[in-house]
């Protein structure tokens, strides 16, 4: 059979709700549903912030039951424990409150909650079973307190399974939370090493997501049922990417500087948003292959590794997508008059470099504990990330995976 390129693309997000002070809309989206139990699932920073205790508040009257227990990269027994709990409690609305790790657990639990098994039934194969989720969970809200996963609009939930130095994932538009409800003034109280972390990762987001392969230069699925989360890059991406990269560029110094400086909060909480919107229909690529390999077995930060992969990926791509690495570099605020293609794209790497740099990541992996010793494992486990590498521009395999890694050593 001749091969057939895709002509069609798909663009989801969850409801949106955003501004300051949405998070008082709560219990209108509570009643929207006809909830009368909700389940809070967040973690012990965001409850001693006094966050969740804000939340909780906003859903009155619909009781309430927390779950607080998540830790940054959760493995499976906290997902275990959530659904537990869950089922236990039995709520008709589910709330993450908090980053990525809490989201992504609340996602999961309304799923496996509602229709059982258990959590590794639903991870593809060959560490689970690869059972699609048949159908929409128990309905889910998304509250983030960073301004960087976009996890509150992702079908994606990544799980970490330390025995094995594995992360996996489940992936289904069914977990897409219900609504993405964003308040800025809830990220207020993010210090600054979380604020600048999650800040570049919604930067590598959107930088990925902007470069990725075209929805056109992929094969077309026989199925609408098909056609993958990750479909590539579109012009209705290519909006949100563009949107999202300028607003980081310009705002994310000032909210690690003044946690408190409110506009800063609000453009980042908004770049954080396109950008998940725009990467959750697009993909990303060879930047976070690397980091959850890195994460995975090294146990980095996500974000701070990100950050110190992302320039180095920039580099070994630029020859794919230099126009688009020259438009990176100019919404950054670097020059590229006068510069060739090859330069602009170094542009857009030190533009990169400079803010992670600015507020306060800098030093490469081997500052997190990585070594040249590491590198081929790494690789390895990197290439073995299709779902990720498939939307690279460049092509990539183990060996360019190694030469990444020791790029951004």
């Amino acid at each position: 059979m001749s091969y057939a390129p895709e002509t069609v693309w798909e663009f989801a997000t969850a409801d949106v709700t955003f501004g300051t002070g949405a998070v008082e809309e709560l219990s209108d989206i509570a009643a929207g549903h006809d909830a009368e139990h909700a389940m809070v699932i967040t973690d012990q920073g965001v409850v001693e912030a006094g966050v969740a205790d804000q939340v909780t508040a906003a859903l009155e009257p619909v009781d309430c039951t927390l779950f607080d227990s998540v830790e940054p990269d959760p493995d499976i027994t906290t997902f275990e424990r959530a659904v537990e709990a869950a089922v236990d409690a039995d709520p008709d609305l589910v709330v993450g409150l908090g980053g990525g790790s809490s989201m992504d657990v609340a996602k999961t639990t309304s799923v496996v909650a509602e229709h059982g098994g258990d959590v590794l039934d639903y991870v593809a194969p060959p560490t689970g079973d690869g059972v699609p989720v048949p159908g929409p969970g128990i309905p889910t809200v998304g509250v983030p307190t960073t301004s960087g996963t976009g996890a509150e609009t992702s079908p994606v939930t990544v799980i970490s399974l330390p025995e094995e130095d594995l992360k996996v994932g489940i992936s289904s538009r069914y977990q897409r939370p219900d609504v993405a409800l964003v308040d800025p003034a809830l990220t207020v109280t993010l210090p600054p090493g979380p604020t600048a972390s999650s800040g570049m990762d919604a930067l590598c987001h959107a930088i990925e997501a902007y470069v990725t392969r075209r929805y056109d230069a992929k094969p077309a699925p026989e199925r609408r049922a098909d056609r993958p989360d990750y479909g590539g890059r579109s012009p209705f991406t290519d909006q949100f990417a563009r949107s999202a990269i300028e607003r980081v560029g310009d705002n994310l110094r000032r909210a690690v500087d003044n946690g408190q400086d409110l506009q800063a909060r609000r453009e980042m909480a908004m770049g954080s948003l396109m950008a998940g919107m725009a990467f959750t229909n697009a993909g990303v690529g060879a930047c976070h292959a690397v980091a959850m390999a890195v994460g995975a077995i090294e146990h980095t930060p996500h974000g701070v590794t990100i950050a110190l992969t992302l320039p180095s990926v920039i580099r070994y791509n630029a020859s794919s997508a230099p126009e688009r690495y020259a438009e990176i570099a100019d919404l950054l605020g670097e020059s590229v008059d006068g510069l060739s293609r090859d330069e602009a794209a170094e542009a857009a790497a030190e533009g990169v470099r400079k803010l992670a740099a600015d507020v306060g990541i800098d030093g490469g992996l081997a500052s997190l504990g990585v070594s040249e010793s590491d590198v081929p494992h790494l690789a390895e486990r990197a290439s073995q990330l299709e779902r990720l590498t498939a939307g690279n521009p460049r092509r990539v395999g183990r060996e360019e995976l190694e030469t990444i890694i020791r790029g951004a050593l």
